[in-house]
């Protein structure tokens, strides 16, 4: 084994953060022979470490270092200090993800071309397609197991996902089945079957969910290639007088300031954290922040159109059990403007337990409603809404004035809805109240959106180095040697679920970094 590694080895490469896109870019490098060291600033968590119960999960995962929140989002005024629901963890979010696993449609590639120009909204066509983009989603299924790919057949269906095919399929829908999936429905890789036992968002205890903490880092560790250092926490990314990145400055986890010398950098720190690093590593040679001649790092945050409808029925559900999300309504997800609004939607199932429902549901805005509403919780199905939201470059991520642990200015995070977004919610809200009406529910309930889970944009991917932060490779467009690898590169967020994306173009930017190093490029 080679790791650990020194220091001072400016040979290696540095990614931050361990999620979709660290984790597995971290994989793929150490894969090919790349020395890799990887900083996390969460602990290591294993199935064995998971807690089946919503609370003492959620205190054990979720990044609760403080951040601030501004805009006119719900979650501004309900949530101001938890502006996203992410890990702090080996693994990243990739621990508490739900595992839906949906490819880009075509058209979402390119929003401004298929969209045209939307008052408000700062759309841009991505500098990659569905076509470069096939094999590389090709690879990332096989990775991530995904069912309905590959000859791997779909989860079942629990009483939730029963419910809700009905429904649908009472309104016409017919792109309608239990979702693809990365849970494994047989047993794959070494790891066994999903035993619907529910908690998909609180670890897989059984490790039939893909994540990278317990699947591409050991798999990296063992070729002797990476190291991972947990509790690491990035104050800053250092450069050189030439404008190249050479190292970077992190917390150990006894607080005391360490170094590591690199020959590259990747930041995969969620759209929240990478642009804030980018940013608190301003220097006299980039007094704006790292990579950011384009002003635009930290702008175009998209979160997704969200919310959630839940109704109550005659008879238990009990829609806790089985696989959280097993469970998909497609044929929303066309752009169709006649709806009132351009992009499309999914709805998909979703069950939260009595702690998280009591949280998230709104509960000052209810009173009775509300607690009526819990008394019936048995008999309660629900479902989720993820949609394409417009890029807007007044939504983003600056430095606070309030700085965290280690003296370092936290994010701040604003969000205003834009009209669109507005309309698409509605336009869902709608269809999700009449999937269960069509099924007879007594009642229906939209709700507003939680946290965020789905955090994109912030430092995107363009062409032109004028228009966004990274090339079509991830590669900054002002410091060749500094790459991002998260879904902060996004263009624009199309309606799927972004993990099975952020893997793919991590299978791919390792592939295009491995190349360019060899030719000592890099």
């Amino acid at each position: 084994m080679t790791a650990p590694f020194d220091k001072n080895d400016d040979s290696v490469v540095v990614i931050i953060g361990t999620g979709a896109g660290g984790g597995v870019l971290a994989n793929e490098l150490a894969k090919k022979g790349v020395s890799v060291v990887a900083l996390e600033a969460g602990g290591r968590y294993l199935p064995e470490d998971y807690v089946n119960d919503e609370w003492d999960s959620f205190g054990q995962l979720a990044w609760l270092d403080p951040r601030t929140t501004s805009g006119d989002w719900r979650v501004a005024k309900d949530f101001s200090g938890l502006p996203a629901w992410i890990v702090k963890a080996v693994g990243g979010t990739t621990t508490h993800w739900a595992g839906a696993s949906l490819r880009f449609q075509e058209h979402e590639w390119k929003a401004l071309t298929s969209y045209g120009e939307v008052e408000g909204a700062s759309l841009l066509d991505w500098p990659i397609d569905a076509a470069e983009m096939a094999p590389w989603y090709d690879l990332a299924e096989k990775k991530l197991g995904v069912t309905r790919t590959n000859g791997i057949p779909g989860l079942p269906g629990n009483n939730n996902y029963k419910v809700f095919e009905a429904g649908a399929k009472k309104l016409g829908y017919e792109k309608v089945h239990t979702g693809n999936m990365a849970i494994n429905s047989e047993e794959r890789d070494g790891r066994m079957a999903c035993q619907q036992t529910g908690f998909c968002f609180q670890g897989c205890k059984w490790g039939a969910k893909w994540s990278s903490a317990y699947t591409d880092i050991p798999a990296g560790e063992a070729t002797g290639n990476l190291e991972v250092r947990e509790r690491s926490h990035v104050a800053r990314i250092l450069h050189n007088e030439a404008g190249k990145v050479t190292g970077v400055e992190y917390f150990d986890a006894d607080g005391n300031l360490q170094m590591q010398k690199a020959r590259i950098v990747a930041v995969a720190g969620n759209s929240f954290e990478s642009p804030r690093m980018l940013l608190n590593s301003a220097s006299s040679m980039f007094p704006d922040g790292l990579a950011n001649s384009s002003g635009q790092v930290g702008r175009n945050y998209m979160r997704h159109m969200t919310g959630s409808v839940y109704a109550t029925f005659e008879q238990p559900v009990r829609m806790w059990r089985g696989t959280t999300m097993a469970g998909i309504i497609q044929d929303e997800a066309r752009h169709d403007p006649s709806r009132g609004f351009v992009g499309g939607y999914e709805l998909e199932t979703l069950a939260l337990g009595l702690p998280f429902m009591a949280a998230f549901l709104n509960p000052g805005a209810w009173g009775r409603e509300f607690t009526t509403a819990l008394d019936s919780y048995e008999n309660m199905a629900g479902m989720w809404i993820v949609g394409e939201d417009m890029p807007q470059e007044g939504n983003g991520v600056t430095l606070s004035e309030t700085k965290d642990q280690y003296g370092l200015p936290v994010a701040n995070v604003h969000f205003d809805d834009h009209p669109n977004d507005i309309a698409m919610r509605n336009h869902a809200y709608d269809r999700g109240r009449a999937v269960y009406d069509a099924v007879g529910a007594t009642r229906t309930m939209p709700t507003p959106p939680y946290p965020s889970t789905h955090n994109l944009g912030t430092n995107r991917m363009s062409a032109n180095a004028q228009d966004g932060v990274v090339n079509k490779w991830g590669q900054t467009h002002d410091i060749e040697n500094l790459f991002i690898s998260d879904g902060s590169q996004f263009t624009t967020g199309a309606a799927e679920n972004p993990t099975l994306t952020i893997v793919a173009l991590a299978i791919r930017q390792a592939d295009h970094i491995a190349r360019e190093m060899s030719a000592q490029n890099l």
